[in-house]
């Protein structure tokens, strides 16, 4: 039938007034229970809008792809999504990465740059572990929002911004302010818009789809076929995941890459609120040592936070080199040792 012929996604793009890209890569992943389908709706509603929104939720439980699904579904979809870890960036240098500086303006400042909030016009910029920006930063993030405008570090030129703010937490903030750590004024500006993720433990309908996701993501990447057995599956539902979703996907991983399955999931059969154990009568229990899980859990930090300098700077790596303080040369090697490549080009 040729042309006249349409796949389902196809369809699906043609008679909603979403942007396609939000239709087949993000409300798929919005719809496996019903707290994510609420989400979804809540994300909808609001695409058309540029309120501010304030995602909360546990450590994991997927308020990237939240943040991710509301720009892509909104009229900025075309625009850029800038994501800043205000958690991951020295207090010191954070003024700088967010509203740029001038030449001149601290020592090594040897020209002008653009801050995050520039690269984010007409986009969305999302403020992560927004609850960890210093008092002395929150002032000037609530004139943004206030007025849309901003000065550079170091400059006096007020600088007009087109961006919609999404912001996110896992921390109390109502208790942070209560403490004085965290402005009232910025709190009501940020959460026009409330989006509470559950944690996993609370969407079991998703942990088996994510599951198989993530193991047929991970045997592509190392050209592996593991497969999922029903005691693995049987192990992943009784489990509370304190991790959330992150905590599944780096299970998964570690099924792909290591060769005994089963102990891979030994963990899983004790857990802490009184799940009963699943561990075979004389099997070994085997755990990693204390020396592995904090050589494990560095790399694993150290790969993230390159990933998201990466991603800040659109894999300029000379860029990348210069903000994490390395040699060019150090910064490739690292980059090969963490299995990181650059984002395939979008074909227009």
């Amino acid at each position: 039938m040729g042309d006249e012929s349409l796949s389902d996604s196809d369809a699906a793009a043609e008679s909603t007034p979403f942007p396609a890209r939000y239709v087949t890569d993000f409300a798929p992943r919005l719809s496996g229970s019903p707290a994510m389908c609420t989400i979804r709706g809540m994300v909808e509603s609001i695409a058309v809008t540029d309120a501010a929104v304030l995602l909360r939720g546990e450590s994991g439980v997927g308020k990237d792809l939240v943040a991710r699904a509301i720009h892509a579904a909104s009229r900025r979809s075309d625009g850029p999504f800038i994501k800043v870890n205000c958690a991951a960036i020295p207090h010191g240098l954070l003024e700088s990465e967010l509203f740029g500086h001038e030449k001149g303006a601290f020592t090594g400042a040897h020209r002008r740059r653009p801050g995050h909030f520039e690269y984010a016009n007409k986009g969305t910029i999302y403020l992560d572990e927004i609850g960890e920006l210093p008092l002395s930063l929150q002032a000037k993030v609530l004139h943004v929002l206030q007025d849309l405008t901003f000065s550079r570090v170091g400059g006096h030129e007020m600088l007009e911004v087109d961006v919609r703010i999404v912001a996110a937490t896992n921390r109390d903030l109502e208790l942070a302010i209560a403490r004085r750590e965290f402005r009232e004024d910025l709190y009501y500006r940020l959460n026009v818009v409330e989006i509470a993720i559950p944690p996993l433990r609370e969407r079991k309908e998703e942990i088996l789809p994510l599951a198989s996701r993530f193991l047929e993501a991970f045997n592509r990447q190392y050209g592996r076929t593991k497969a999922m057995t029903r005691e693995i599956e049987r192990r992943l539902l009784d489990y509370r995941w304190p991790g959330n979703v992150r905590e599944l996907e780096n299970m998964m991983r570690r099924m792909v890459v290591l060769s005994d399955n089963i102990h891979v999931f030994d963990a899983l059969g004790s857990d802490q609120r009184g799940a009963r154990s699943v561990v075979a009568a004389g099997k070994p229990f085997a755990v990693d040592t204390l020396r592995d899980i904090a050589r494990n859990g560095a790399r694993e930090a150290e790969r993230k936070a390159l990933a998201e300098v990466l991603e800040r700077v659109n894999w300029n790596r000379a860029e990348a080199a210069r903000v994490l303080k390395v040699n060019y040369k150090t910064l490739l090697n690292k980059i090969s040792d963490c299995g990181l490549k650059p984002p395939e080009a979008t074909p227009r």
